[in-house]
């Protein structure tokens, strides 16, 4: 027996109709719901008289189209190969896109005599990322922004999650943390960033990278979309290709004006080190929320691995050491100990 489906989503499904019956004129032949997207943001894969499309569906109550469909035409002018747009209705929050398939750079990487090449193909994206206008559908990435990400790891991942309970010189600690985090990201050259660029986002369609999930870009740091491909809570580089990709990204940043003329390299991985660190402190506490506050429960496997990247860091840097050791003495048992409970 079909379980019947309540008011909300029933009315959604009606307007999903509605929408794609205003745009083929009848109702196309098969309408499937696809998984994997963190976030509010439902996909469907259509498909009408041997054509395929991917709707995008976001109920006005909780979000809205319009960044992704202004973005599109500022990534597709400057070059950067983003979905085709096929249609769109903002106000009831329907995007009906080209179908790209389901290979993304994540599902390449088992051809390991290739992965450098590819990094490096995408590592010579990023100026033309960078160089994008701002536009008024980017949020600020400011002090407070930049904040508001650090304590959502403090919030949910450390106390809703954990519930971990620090000295209160570990809060003094925090604070000095976060501002030194803010301000290395700010005193970079601030750019145009896709603030999500990691092998997930990344498909290879007709031979080449398109660029997905880019609604969220911001003007910001200009080695932030480097270390969140470099240093992917997905896929963990081995060091060797690491060390490379990192001095290749640095040089491709100077050769194309992005970095002044007279950067030192150890500087910029002192930079990188850091902005990572504030990007996976970030993370670790989106993929507690996600299980917590929206009922995700498979992204908790990649917080060990994004905690790792943090204490990676940590150890190597003076003044963070005390996040080294709460890291190893307290969060990291603790988190293991949680997802044992999960299975």
């Amino acid at each position: 027996m079909t379980p019947s489906l309540s008011p909300e989503v029933a009315l959604r499904a009606q307007a999903r109709a509605a929408f794609l019956h205003n745009h083929y004129h009848v109702l196309p032949e098969q309408v499937t719901a696809l998984d994997g997207d963190a976030s509010f943001r439902r996909y469907f894969r259509v498909t009408h008289q041997g054509n395929s499309f991917i709707l995008l569906d976001v109920a006005p109550e909780v979000g809205d189209v319009t960044a992704f469909v202004e973005l599109n035409t500022i990534f597709s002018q400057g070059k950067v190969r983003v979905p085709k747009i096929i249609a769109a209705d903002c106000a009831l929050g329907f995007v009906l896109l080209e179908d790209l398939g389901a290979e993304h750079l994540a599902d390449r990487l088992t051809a390991t005599s290739e992965v450098q090449g590819y990094y490096e193909s995408l590592i010579d994206m990023l100026p033309d990322i960078a160089r994008l206008p701002a536009s008024p559908h980017m949020k600020p990435y400011d002090a407070a922004f930049i904040e508001m990400e650090l304590d959502i790891f403090s919030e949910w991942l450390l106390t809703n999650w954990l519930s971990f309970e620090p000295q209160k010189a570990w809060y003094q600690h925090w604070t000095d943390l976060k501002q030194a985090l803010i301000k290395n990201m700010l005193a970079q050259t601030q750019v145009t960033m896709h603030r999500d660029f990691h092998s997930r986002n990344l498909m290879w369609h007709d031979q080449q990278w398109v660029v997905i999930d880019y609604q969220d870009a911001v003007q910001g740091p200009v080695t932030y979309d480097v270390v969140s491909l470099l240093k992917d809570c997905y896929y963990r580089l081995p060091e060797g290709q690491l060390a490379h990709l990192q001095r290749y990204s640095f040089d491709v940043l100077r050769e194309t004006g992005l970095l002044p003329p007279h950067s030192h390299f150890e500087e910029y991985q002192k930079q990188l080190a850091l902005t990572g660190l504030q990007r996976h402190l970030k993370a670790a506490g989106i993929f507690a929320r996600l299980y917590l506050r929206d009922g995700k429960p498979g992204y908790l496997h990649n917080i060990l691995p994004t905690l790792q990247y943090i204490l990676d860091t940590a150890k190597c840097v003076d003044a963070f050491q005390w996040l080294a050791t709460s890291l190893q003495s307290e969060i990291i048992p603790l988190v293991q100990a949680k997802l044992e409970q999960q299975k």
